[in-house]
C-alpha cells in the first residue's frame, strides 16, 4: 500500500501572479497567450529576469578565481544561490549541492561516477516504465559499458507504478534504483519516501529524478530518504542550462570526479592531481553563473509564495481541467493515477496530436505534443504521442476555459 501523503488541499484563494510573468502578457495569433507547456519549460517571473540582468550588467566575472570586486560579487551571488538550493530542499550541508547543467547531466554524473565503479556483469539497475529518457539512456549506456542489466518495473493502465512488482525486483544483485518523483508524461506522483525506505532496507541506493517534483510541491530530501535527487532550473521558473544534483555527502566524498578541468582541483602536477573539496570536485570549468543566479532568484520567488500554496492552487486547477477534459466526446485521458501533479496528457479520436497542437496554437493555446521524451510510456498506451497540458502557479481558471473552448473548436473542424 502507498503511504503517499494526501495531496488534496482545502480550497484557498487562487493565486494571482500572472502579472509577474512578462511573457504571459503577449498575444499569439491574435489571442491572449494561454501557456500550458510548463512541464517542458516554465516561464520566468520578472524577478528572475531582473536578477540575471543585474548580474550581467554589473557583476559579470568568473567565480572563485578573482581578487577583484566583480569576481567577489559574482562568487557571492553564485554561492548564495547554492545556499538557497540547500535550504529549499533541506539538504544537510551545502557540500551536498552540486550545480550542474540540469537533470540530465546530474543523472549521467551519478551513473558514471557513483554506479560505474560499483557494478559489473550480471548485476542490475532498476528503473520504472514511466521514466523520462534522461533516466533511461544513461543507464543503457552504463549497461553497455559494464555488462550490467537494466530491469524495468511496470505501470498499470492508469499510469501508476506497480509497487509490488517494483519491490519484487529489488534483490541483492541491484546496484541502484532510478525513479522519477513525478512523471512528466502522466503526472503520476510516486511515493518516494516509501520506495526509498524499501530500497535502502535492502541496501540499494536511490536516485530520484525530481525535475517535475520541485516546481509543484515542497521537497525535503532528508524526509524522502533518497541518496541522490536531481532537478533543473528551467522547470521551476529559472533559466535553462542549469540544475542541481543533491547527493549524500558520504557518497559524494567517495565518488571520483565526473569531469576534469579548472576549479575542480586544488593542485595539478604532471605526476598527479589533488582534487578540490565538495561540491567543487564535480564542477569542472566555468559554470553557467548567470543561470545559477537566476535559479537562486527563482527559489526566492517560490519561497515568497510558499510551495504549499503553489501545490494547492495547482491541484484545484488540475481537478477542474481533468473533469472538463473527461467530458469531451472522443477525448481519452492518458494518466489518471489517484495522486497527480498538474500535468495531463490526452488524445482525441481521429486527430493526430501534432495537428491538434497546431490547431490549439492558432487559438493562442500552447500545449506540448509528441512523446514527451517518454517513448516507452507511449508504447505502453499504444499511442504515437499525446497532447499534454501542464499547469503552473501562474495559470488560472480562465486558462482552463480557453483550453476547453479551443479543443471543442478544433474537434468540430475535424467532424
Amino acid at each position: 500500500m502507498s503511504t503517499l501523503p494526501d495531496t488534496q488541499y482545502d480550497p484557498i484563494e487562487a493565486l494571482d501572479v500572472r502579472g509577474d510573468f512578462p511573457a504571459l502578457a503577449q498575444t499569439v495569433n491574435g489571442h491572449p497567450l494561454t501557456f500550458l507547456d510548463s512541464a517542458a519549460s516554465a516561464q520566468q517571473p520578472a524577478a528572475v529576469i531582473d536578477a540575471v540582468r543585474r548580474y550581467q550588467e554589473n557583476d559579470h566575472a568568473n567565480v572563485h578565481r578573482g581578487v577583484h570586486t566583480l569576481s567577489h560579487r559574482a562568487t557571492e551571488a553564485y554561492e548564495g544561490a547554492r545556499d538557497r538550493v540547500r535550504s529549499f530542499v533541506n539538504a544537510a550541508s551545502r557540500s551536498e549541492i552540486v550545480l550542474t547543467k540540469g537533470t540530465t547531466e546530474a543523472v549521467n554524473l551519478v551513473a558514471q561516477s557513483f554506479v560505474r565503479p560499483r557494478i559489473g556483469s550480471g548485476e542490475k539497475i532498476v528503473i520504472s516504465h514511466m521514466e523520462h529518457h534522461a533516466n533511461i539512456v544513461p543507464w543503457q549506456i552504463l549497461c553497455e559499458q559494464t555488462g550490467a542489466e537494466l530491469v524495468v518495473a511496470p505501470i498499470d493502465e492508469r499510469g501508476k507504478l506497480r509497487l509490488d512488482a517494483l519491490y519484487s525486483l529489488l534483490d541483492e544483485s541491484v546496484r541502484i534504483l532510478g525513479i522519477t518523483h513525478v512523471s512528466n508524461a502522466l503526472g503520476t506522483i510516486n511515493p518516494i519516501a516509501e520506495i526509498t525506505a524499501e530500497a535502502r532496507a535492502r541496501g540499494i541506493p536511490v536516485l530520484v529524478d525530481g525535475a517535475q517534483g520541485v516546481p509543484h510541491s515542497p521537497v525535503d530530501v532528508q524526509a524522502l530518504g533518497c541518496d541522490f535527487y536531481a532537478f533543473s532550473a528551467h522547470k521551476m521558473f529559472g533559466p535553462t542550462g542549469t540544475g542541481v544534483l543533491y547527493g549524500r555527502e558520504a557518497l559524494l566524498e567517495a565518488m571520483p570526479p565526473y569531469q576534469g578541468g579548472g576549479d575542480m582541483i586544488l593542485e595539478v602536477r604532471f605526476d598527479g592531481t589533488i582534487y578540490n573539496e565538495l561540491p567543487y570536485k564535480f564542477e569542472a570549468g566555468t559554470p553557467n553563473i548567470a543561470g545559477v543566479v537566476g535559479l537562486g532568484a527563482a527559489i526566492e520567488y517560490l519561497e515568497g509564495i510558499g510551495m504549499d500554496r503553489v501545490n494547492a492552487h495547482e491541484q484545484l486547477l488540475l481537478a477542474d481541467m481533468m473533469e472538463r477534459l473527461g467530458k469531451i466526446d472522443g477525448l481519452r485521458l492518458i494518466g489518471t493515477a489517484e495522486y497527480k501533479a498538474s500535468v495531463q496528457s490526452f488524445v482525441v479520436d481521429g486527430i493526430h496530436p501534432h495537428d491538434l497542437g497546431t490547431l490549439l496554437d492558432q487559438q493562442g493555446v500552447a500545449v506540448r505534443t509528441g512523446h514527451h521524451c517518454a517513448m516507452p510510456v507511449m508504447q505502453f498506451f499504444d499511442v504515437p504521442g499525446t497532447a499534454r497540458a501542464s499547469l503552473a502557479l501562474y495559470n488560472t481558471a480562465d486558462d482552463v476555459e480557453r483550453l476547453i473552448a479551443a479543443l471543442e473548436r478544433a474537434i468540430r473542424m475535424f467532424r
